[in-house]
């Protein structure tokens, strides 16, 4: 991924922005180098985020404790065959999500992406349960990836309380997204680059590793030769594992909410969903493969053996028995910057849900607000607050902490997927009802309508089954963690309903229009 591309703007004392109304439209102004003052009372998001920042967006809202933390539970779980299936299987269903997503956000690039898709194409209601539960879910993960952070730092201070940390982290994050979109945008891009050259070499490592070149006493592939042990538990582990491979995948998406704030969505929305996916896709997998090359699933480092043991990541464990001390300890320091770096596209993704419902009618108006910089300040600070989760680290234990948020979190980002199928199968029957064309598609999904049927039924599966061994095993507090979730989005959902007496959209009665600035612009054109 090239830098070039974007030297033409970054030394021009004078810069063109482009500004998005509440209403859809946009205008222009030139402002200069320090930002010109607006009047608040316009409310304006700006076009401020270019191709490499929503490449980066994306890579770096998937890539973080999923991968770095919480990837040894779903080995010691299921074997190393069926944690690489659990993966593999959710990777198809984030492809297929990822198809239709691209289809709705590059014809209609809004800030409120899913949200403003339900109520379009099924209900305002429907719509109305899936903005709130991104919002919680992304809000809870940036309390998640606050507990994930302070269980890392513990690894050089095991001295220091875990809440100092996420009280530190939780301000600097806060105060990075309150900048501007540029802003954020172009720290993720640094952020996201440096843990995503970290995998890069993470993966050479291990296949140096796995062939003796690298370290002593190489496993090989010793540890994929007893098939029980490589699908350790069958096909039941492999589903109950879905929840960690779901929750480590979801950040996808964001390149959705980010086309809202994108230079050129039209152009750059299908081009980050075609070659994001498949570079997450390979470090996820790669990984997997060489964590279970070089860890047996039974080792006893691995987090699923208590709460203690969370304190180093399979990761860290690998360099560690290279005998490469050093290189153990920058590889933390790596995993502390992934887990930052997905937190602070939690933030903003969640800040800028808040303030697409606030213009919708959907959430208090005070929180589609911005100040003079575009930021919706408001809606920042109320999501920083849901934060605060990350403090109970300091009351229940990292592990318990980190254990709860992870399934609330996750559940509600099935949900969302739910929601994005069901509203891509809807848009394009809309669409063609309407007297539209396929080929009039900026982007198209080229699987449907079977990807996103096959998707939402891979998600009532993952479901339904992500926690069946507390269901059984009648361990009610665990079981109300990990599926909080669904009836909280059902009472929403139908209470929205009952109170405003909302209809599911006709097909002929779709709203189709995208924000004026682009619905203009021929299909691939730059600006």
């Amino acid at each position: 991924m090239g830098l070039g591309s974007h030297t033409q703007v970054s030394d021009r004392a004078i810069d063109f922005e482009e500004e998005i109304k509440p209403d859809g439209t946009q205008g222009s102004s030139l402002a200069i180098a320090a930002d010109r003052p607006i009047d608040e009372s316009t409310n304006e998001l700006k076009r401020g985020l270019n191709h490499r920042h929503l490449q980066m967006i994306a890579i770096g809202g998937a890539i973080g404790t999923g991968l770095f933390v919480a990837s040894g539970s779903t080995i010691s779980q299921a074997g190393p065959g069926g944690a690489l299936a659990g993966y593999a299987l959710v990777g198809l269903m984030v492809f297929l999500l990822m198809q239709s997503l691209g289809e709705m956000s590059a014809k209609i690039p809004v800030a409120g992406s899913f949200q403003s898709f339900a109520t379009r194409f099924v209900s305002p209601s429907f719509g109305f349960a899936i903005g709130w539960n991104y919002w919680f879910n992304w809000a809870i993960t940036v309390a998640a990836e606050l507990v994930a952070a302070g269980i890392v730092v513990d690894f050089w201070f095991p001295g220091v309380p875990g809440w100092v940390w996420a009280g530190i982290f939780l301000l600097a994050l806060t105060g990075l997204n309150a900048l501007s979109a540029k802003a954020f945008g172009e720290s993720e891009f640094w952020l996201s680059l440096i843990k995503v050259s970290a995998v890069v070499l993470f993966l050479i490592a291990g296949v140096l590793m796995i062939f003796g070149i690298l370290g002593d006493n190489s496993p090989g592939l010793s540890n994929w030769e007893n098939r029980d042990d490589v699908f350790h538990g069958g096909w039941v582990s492999i589903i109950s594992v879905f929840m960690v491979a779901g929750f480590s995948f979801q950040g996808t998406e964001l390149v959705g909410v980010a086309a809202g704030e994108a230079k050129n969505p039209r152009r750059e929305v299908p081009k980050a969903i075609r070659t994001v996916f498949w570079r997450i896709m390979l470090f996820y997998i790669g990984a997997i493969f060489i964590i279970g090359c070089l860890i047996p699933f039974t080792d006893p480092s691995l987090l699923a053996s208590g709460e203690s043991d969370i304190a180093s990541s399979p990761f860290t464990l690998v360099f560690s028995r290279a005998g490469i001390a050093f290189a153990a300890a920058l590889m933390n320091a790596v995993i502390l910057t992934a887990i930052l770096s997905a937190g602070n596209s939690g933030l903003y993704a969640s800040t800028r849900m808040l303030y697409a419902m606030a213009h919708d009618g959907m959430a208090p108006k005070i929180f589609g607000r911005t100040n003079s910089r575009g930021v919706p300040i408001a809606a920042l600070l109320a999501t920083a607050a849901v934060g605060l989760f990350g403090f109970l680290s300091a009351i229940v234990g990292q592990g318990a902490a980190y254990s709860w948020l992870l399934n609330m979190s996750g559940l509600c980002g099935f949900i969302v997927w739910a929601g994005i199928a069901v509203s891509h199968y809807r848009f394009r029957r809309g669409f063609l009802a309407q007297g539209n064309k396929v080929s009039d598609l900026p982007y198209k999904a080229s699987l449907f309508p079977i990807g996103p049927l096959l998707a939402f039924a891979l998600l009532i599966l993952v479901i339904a089954g992500q926690n069946y061994e507390a269901v059984l095993a009648g361990r009610s507090v665990e079981v109300l963690s990990s599926y909080l979730g669904l009836p909280v989005f059902i009472v929403l959902w139908l209470g929205h309903r009952y109170v405003t007496k909302s209809k599911v959209v006709p097909l002929l009665e779709m709203d189709l229009t995208a924000p004026k600035d682009v619905e203009d612009e021929p299909i691939g054109a730059t600006r």
